[in-house]
Formats: C-alpha cells, structure tokens, sequence
C-alpha cells in the first residue's frame, strides 16, 4: 500500500544536468520542488565525457548563465582546462570548452541544490504518473511513496528501460552500471506517449600512469581563460593539459577482424546511435579510406588517475578493447580502468510536446533532456532550464517562456526538436542556426539576461551590472564615432598592421572597420575608458566589424517574427482546410503549430501548403470575428 510522501508545486524526475536546472530554475521562482534520483551519489554525473562546451554547446552553457541557470557557474569553479575553439575563425562559431574535475563537478551542483531554498533533494525511483482528468498531478516511488504536484518534469537521462551492451554481453543497466527505471517507461506508454529506442555509448576509460606521453602531443589549456558564467571574473585553478595520439593501421585491422563481435554490425543493437558521435567501429567502416583519426586523452579530475579515451567510443567486448588500445601510440602498455559500453534506452519522440516542452498528451508533465532524443550535458541543461521555467509558471499560471530560434541555440534545438523531430540523438551544430551571427557566445546577456531578469532568475543586483556594461558598450561605440584621428597619428599602426594609410582625419569606428585593425591597436591613439573590460571591448569589436551583417539578419528576423506572430487557433480541423497535400494535413495535425512561422518548418509542409493556410486562416478569423460581435 502506498503512502502521502509530500506535496509540492512541482516534481523533477532525474538529477542529470536537465533535472539540476530544471528544479533549480522552479524552486529559485518560488515554487516547492522536489528532485527525485535514482541515486544521490549521482547528481549531475558525467557518465560519458568530462567536458562542458564546444561548438554550439558552448553557447548553450552561456545562454543557461543569461538566463540565471547554473551549469556555467558551476563550471568555472570545477575546471581543470579552459580552451577558446575556432579562433582563427569568425566571431560566430567561436566556442568555449572546459576539461571538467567530473566528482568536483558533481560535488558543487549537489551542494547548490542542497542548500537552495524551497528546493527537496531525495532519493528514489520514479515508477507511476498519477493522471487525473488528463492532468498530471504526481508520481509513485517503487518503495509506494506518492508525491503530490501541481506540474512534473521528467528528466531520465538514458535510465529508461536503459540496456548495457558490451560484445556478446548485454544486461539491464542505467549508465555507469546504475539500476534502470523500468516501469516508468510504461507509465509514459499508458498515458499516451510514443517511444522510441536510441543509443548512445562512452570509451574506455585508462590508468595515467600506464600512458606513454611522450609518443603524444600536449594539448594545453589557454594562458588567460575565458569563462562561462557572466559572473565569474577570476580563477586560480591550476589547469591541466590534454594529450593527441591516433589510430594506427593496427587499430583498423583489428578493429575490421572483429566487426563479427560488433554489436553494432552483428545486429543485437536495436537503437538509433549519434550521427555526430560514432563508435570508433562506425568511424573505421563508414571513413574506410582515412588511415587514422584523433584520439584525445583527458583527465577526469585532479585526484584520480582516470583518463578518458575521446574519440574511441566503442560496444567492441572487452579483451578487444584492450587490443585495440594497446595498437595506438603512446597506449601500448596501458591499462583499462573501465570498458567502453553501448546504452539503449528509451526517449520521447519529441514531435509530442509543445514549444514549451509540456507534453501535449498530458496536461501538466514535461519532459526535457535525453529523454526528449537529443545527446550531451549542455542539450539536456538547456531544455532543463526551460521546462523548469515552465512548469514553475504553469504553476503560477503564467504564459509559457518560449525562446525564439533567433534569441538562442537553446530556441533552435527546441523548435527541431518539437516541429522535425529527431531519427538519431540531437545534438546541436553551430551549422542548425540559420542566424549565427546574432547567436554569439559574446552577447548572450543581451539576448537573455532582460528574459532572466523578468522571470525572476536574475537578481537585481546582477542585472543593474548588465545594464552598466551595455550601456558602456554603447557609450564606447558612440565615443569611436566621434573620436577625430589625424594622419600622423593613424599611420604608423596602419601601416605595422598592412592597412591602407589616410590622407586626411578619419574617425576612429572607420579605422575599426578595416578587418585587419584590431580594438586593442587603437588604444595607443586614444585611451579607453577605465571601465572597459576585456569582453566589453570585444563586443565594441564585433558590433563594429559586423555591423552590415548583423542589421541583414535582424532583417531577416523580422520577417521571421511576422511569420511567428500569425497564430494558429488550437481548434483548427486541417481535415476542413480544401487544398492541402495529403502528407502536410497529416503532419500539421500530427504536430499542431503554434503559427505559421512554426507550421512552415515542418517538413512535408510546402510554401504552397502555407500559402492556402494563411488564405484558410484569413477566412476562418473572419467568421469567428463576425460571431464575437
């Protein structure tokens, strides 16, 4: 029999990265939360690679911070190595990544959640939904113990009906060898649910002190590192470096006569895998003519002697694994810690949720994470946050927070997520966000912070500082416009940077212009501002350098928006609408956008499929505005 365990405003299954921000974000708005998890000595785990950020994810992690989430923070106190990626590239697809310490990373988030206010931290597995009138109003725990709640979010990672696989072995398992939540997975069945199967998987894991650095190239952290949170200004932890090797000729033989004992070729994986993070068996098969790939070794921590083994992600059984370990350079007496396994789980098919991340079956449950089909920390963070806000303001009744593709990556992998769907896990790509250039890692206060503010995640204290510093951004831009520079005085550092000299006075934002002038030359003419920080005169940079590319994609925006702002009645029949192909009544009905911005996204929905939905439309506002009067 079971028993009344607490009522709250709101319930977080899963204390993965979605689960931690999600909970974080409902009970930092003043609502009760409880997380539940599996296993406290879990929380906010790092099951496959101890890293945060990277191409498109970085921008995810600083966009949780804008927001007043708290994956960046945590992150700057917990990294042991901070790189600046593609640098030598545009200001669009420059990307932050860290080198995590993965037990002090779990250490501090467990310690935030603990001692964060109207936030319960107990363990527990989730086994029932309970539904009443289409709503859901709790869960029940295997031990029987109900939890009572105005809105629930599910963030299961890979635990549902989670299944290790490892050569011929395969047996019931969450990641990590943690128990699997089976009956949960029903529950989502019975009350309407489609899932569907995916995979994922991790490399071996190896004992430093059998690696032979000196076959491998040292792969160091940046001199003055950059960081994710917009709070954090300073840190003194000493970093660590990473280390190159590649596969070897002898890798890929073995590797090829043993695809006999590969799950992922004999046929006993039944789920999708990562497109963009194939096993290394995958790799060898599918890029047959390349002779070797990158392997990056990466310490777990400071106080382990655990390297990750990046890039060589594998189901192979175990005494290959090892052979295939020892057949690459600087590797050739290692030692395996831990194998590399193969995860099947089950995930939502996303395609049944709103742009919310509410589900559209269940009135009151949401989902977020890897439960929802996408792969990585920073997704599942992102979708967390936002399914928090949500459910927190479902609570409090409020309108949902919905973010826009072109207000963040976390709006971009959302509206996929929601209006495509996903056949493999997601996973986000600077290339999926059609307006880069507004989506930079630079500027996600701006996007966000006003958003965070207003929800009521970013305190007063941290907001006032970001209106400072826009404001002298502002002042700065203003300040180069109407600064004078004489020919003397310009000449010399245009022509030490191999810039075209002047003939006559110029002001100093047409000198900033030039793509070979930097921010920083400029400062021998004119001094800065005292107040000026370094990502403050980045930012003058960027907003200078791009300024005519920028204003062509807020142009661009707006049309979006006009597009976004044309809703679409949640009665509409599309079975009524005369003129529409077959297979886009089947999807918009399957789907059910919010506009026709949304609606014009989905695939098999053709712009003459749209052009008789806004002629339907037209008509169908007209009547129902005849009938109000």
């Amino acid at each position: 029999m079971g028993y009344l365990a607490g009522e709250f405003d709101v319930i977080v299954i899963g204390a993965g990265h979605a689960g931690c921000e999600s909970a974080l974000a409902a009970a930092r708005m003043g609502c009760e939360t409880l997380l539940l998890t599996i296993n406290l000595d879990m929380v906010a785990f790092m099951p496959c690679n101890p890293s945060i950020g990277g191409p498109a994810k970085g921008h995810v992690v600083r966009e949780i911070d804008a927001l007043g989430g708290e994956m960046g923070r945590n992150i700057d106190k917990t990294f042991i190595q901070m790189r600046m990626l593609n640098t030598g590239k545009g200001p669009a697809v420059h990307a932050l990544r860290a080198q995590a310490d993965k037990f002090l990373y779990q250490h501090y988030m467990k310690k935030t959640i603990e001692e964060t206010e109207h936030l319960t931290l107990r363990q527990g597995m989730a086994e029932e939904l309970i539904v009443e009138d289409g709503r859901c109003v709790g869960i029940v725990t295997k031990t029987g113990a109900e939890y009572r709640a105005k809105a629930v979010v599910v963030t299961t990672g890979t635990y549902l009906r989670g299944k290790i696989i490892m050569g011929e072995l395969i047996y019931e398992s969450g990641p990590n060898n943690q128990q699997p939540s089976v009956r949960l997975a029903q529950s989502l069945k019975d009350n309407g649910l489609e899932l569907v199967r995916f995979k994922t998987g991790t490399p071996p894991r190896v004992h430093r002190d059998t690696i032979d650095f000196s076959k491998t190239e040292i792969q160091p952290g940046d001199e003055n590192p950059k960081f994710f949170s917009y709070e954090t200004e300073y840190s003194d932890n000493e970093q660590l470096p990473c280390w190159l090797t590649y596969t070897s000729e002898t890798t890929h033989k073995i590797i090829n006569d043993n695809l006999h004992r590969a799950p992922m070729f004999s046929g006993v994986i039944e789920g999708t895998g990562p497109r963009y993070c194939p096993s290394i068996e995958d790799k060898i098969v599918r890029f047959a003519d390349k002779p070797k790939h990158q392997i990056f070794l990466e310490p777990e921590g400071r106080h382990t002697s655990e390297y990750y083994v990046q890039g060589l992600s594998t189901s192979m059984p175990e005494d290959v694994q090892l052979d295939i370990l020892r057949s690459i350079p600087g590797l050739e007496k290692v030692e395996m810690m831990r194998n590399g396994y193969a995860i099947e789980y089950d995930a939502v098919i996303p395609t049944q949720l709103w742009p919310s991340l509410e589900t559209k079956a269940v009135d009151g449950l949401f989902t977020a994470g890897q439960i929802n089909g996408t792969s990585g920390y920073e997704e599942a963070g992102g979708q967390g946050i936002i399914a928090g806000i949500n459910a927190a303001r479902k609570v409090q009744g409020k309108e949902p927070v919905i973010i826009g593709r072109s207000q963040g990556y976390i709006g971009v992998m959302i509206d996929d997520l929601v209006t495509k769907g996903t056949n493999d896990p997601y996973r986000l790509l600077t290339s999926r966000a059609e307006y880069r250039l507004l989506l930079r890692h630079d500027n996600a206060d701006l996007r966000l912070t006003p958003l965070g503010y207003e929800i009521g995640l970013i305190s007063e204290a941290r907001y006032a500082k970001f209106v400072k510093k826009k404001e002298l951004v502002e002042a700065e831009v203003e300040r180069l416009r109407t600064l004078k520079v004489k020919p003397e005085e310009a000449n010399p550092i245009l022509e030490a940077a191999g810039s075209a000299a002047i003939t006559q006075t110029v002001d100093m934002l047409s000198l900033l212009r030039r793509p070979e002038i930097a921010y920083t030359m400029l400062e021998s003419i004119a001094e800065t501002p005292d107040e000026l920080s370094e990502e403050m005169k980045e930012q003058v940079e960027i907003s200078v350098k791009y300024a005519g590319y920028i204003e062509k994609q807020l142009l661009q925006v707006e049309r979006l928006n006009k597009m976004e702002r044309k809703l679409i009645p949640d009665d509409i029949v599309y079975e009524e609408v005369k003129g529409l192909a077959s297979e886009a009544r089947q999807k918009l009905g399957q789907i059910r956008p919010l506009s026709i911005g949304q609606a014009s996204r989905i695939g098999g929905v053709t712009p003459a499929d749209i052009s008789i939905l806004l002629v339907y439309l037209e008509h169908y506002n007209r009547v129902t505005a005849a009938r109000g009067s």
